[in-house]
């Protein structure tokens, strides 16, 4: 909150960002460069035919529709805007003021923002040389106090995956009472070798919940559909913070339309990560250092490869070494993303 605040507090700097120019590409928020599949579109205008009407006072439709396609009962889904707006139901639900929240450093934004809005203590772990999260450092940092545990699969922003046999013997040695998010946000972009059987992880840890979005393969990011899945019990704790008409009928009628369309949906996926291979093989071959990614963005490594970016009209996300996340997939936006690098050869 006192980000926000610190935010607003500011207004002639504000007034300044909005006079900048836009930028030529903005690849800073991972975003699927496509726009909804035809079918999905076409299924989300009907429903705003009928925009005056209220949705579900509490989402049924939608819950069930996820559950089947996962495997699980319905009431072991829980909806939201977006992942985020679902981890914070489960922060504000499962976690108590003061207590830690264990994770990979850096992590997607929303955490520590999250954290901050909740008054739990961050304990940002580092990350390995390679770019993955050290789930044995994380381990030692889980103590007495520790209210929460994310893992991202694949990690935000390195794009990198941990071997699933790592991830189970971490939750092993997570204590039961500790909430593990194992965050997913990208896994439709995994091959079927990398993928994790989660149903088999929830039959055995209770305190997992599996967090994913309709935000990135899907191309749904401004839609707001998110959901987890877990253990009942757990689940059921999270679902009593379930905002009253908190989940659009457009909602519901795209996620059915997008799974009815599951070709095109591979179709666009291998797209995306054809790219991807492209353009890191082609800045490897510019000698950019760039950690083998498994979704649809590249972190590019370096001093001055953010700054690059930003002087050549591209927007991404920039870290404090001066890497840079950028997101992939349009052909345009992937050889603007090289030519500006070109200097840095």
């Amino acid at each position: 909150m006192s980000m926000r605040l610190a935010d607003e507090s500011r207004p002639s700097q504000q007034q300044h960002r909005s006079r900048r120019p836009q930028p030529r590409f903005d690849l800073s928020l991972s975003e699927n460069p496509f726009p909804p599949l035809p079918s999905v579109l076409l299924a989300v205008n009907d429903v705003l035919a009928q925009a005056n009407r209220y949705p579900e006072f509490l989402p049924q439709r939608l819950p069930r529709l996820i559950a089947g396609r996962v495997g699980v009962h319905s009431d072991q889904v829980v909806v939201g805007s977006g992942a985020t707006g679902v981890a914070m139901q489960i922060i504000q639900a499962l976690t108590t003021r003061g207590a830690g929240i264990v994770y990979g450093s850096p992590t997607f934004d929303g955490y520590p923002i999250m954290a901050e809005m909740a008054d739990l203590d961050v304990v940002p772990v580092a990350l390995d040389a390679a770019g993955n999260q050290d789930l044995w450092a994380m381990t030692r940092a889980i103590d007495k106090r520790t209210g929460l545990v994310v893992v991202c699969r694949p990690h935000n922003p390195t794009g990198t995956v941990l071997p699933a046999s790592e991830l189970k013997a971490f939750l092993c040695a997570v204590p039961r009472r500790v909430p593990v998010i194992l965050d997913e946000a990208y896994a439709e972009f995994l091959g079927p070798a990398d993928q994790v059987d989660t149903l088999a992880l929830l039959n055995r840890h209770p305190n997992l919940l599996v967090l994913r979005t309709f935000s990135k393969a899907y191309g749904l990011a401004g839609l707001r559909i998110g959901y987890a899945f877990g253990h009942r019990d757990l689940i059921g704790r999270v679902r009593r913070l379930q905002l009253p008409f908190g989940v659009s009928s457009a909602a519901v009628a795209a996620v059915a339309a997008s799974y009815a369309a599951e070709p095109e949906l591979a179709a666009r996926i291998l797209r995306i990560t054809t790219e991807r291979e492209a353009l890191r093989s082609a800045l490897l071959r510019r000698h950019i250092a760039v950690p083998r990614s498994y979704a649809n963005f590249l972190y590019l490594q370096g001093p001055g490869v953010a700054t690059a970016l930003r002087r050549a009209g591209i927007a991404a996300k920039a870290y404090p070494d001066g890497s840079a996340r950028v997101a992939v997939g349009d052909p345009e936006a992937d050889n603007a993303v090289l030519k500006a690098l070109e200097s840095l050869r």
